[in-house]
């Protein structure tokens, strides 16, 4: 169960409409819709409670137009569970903290790990190193 939860109206009163459609229903912003991220050094943090979930220093170019990372923070609040939707079996990743839906990760990136944790860019709030 999630540390934070709140309702729905709360939840669509503090996101935008598409970073509730991606966090809270599960659903998938467009690719290449955030190639602005930025590349200095920093933490991507969950945009609905602000938990440090990923480092500037595992993300890389996957070319599939989401950001991707091949691990999150060591520690970080990140689940995994079985998403069986659109007639396929993916691991869905999402912030144990609060419950909302950031991607999902794949057996194919790159060393150390061989994952690609393929976000939606909505779902992150960058926080630049100080």
């Amino acid at each position: 169960m999630a540390e934070i939860e709140k309702s729905d109206e709360e939840w669509r009163a503090q996101l935008g409409e598409l970073a509730y459609k991606v966090t809270r229903k599960h659903g998938t912003e467009r690719a290449f819709s955030h190639d602005n991220f930025p590349k200095e050094p920093g933490r991507f943090r969950c945009v609905c409670c602000g938990a440090a979930l990923f480092d500037q220093a595992q993300k890389f170019d996957s070319g599939t137009g989401w950001p991707s990372f091949w691990a999150p923070i060591e520690g970080a609040e990140v689940g995994e569970s079985v998403d069986r939707k659109f007639f396929m079996t993916r691991t869905e990743v999402h912030c144990e903290r609060c419950a909302a839906h950031l991607g999902h990760v794949f057996p194919d990136g790159p060393e150390p790990t061989g994952l690609r944790y393929c976000l939606n860019g909505v779902a992150l709030e960058f926080e630049p190193e100080e």
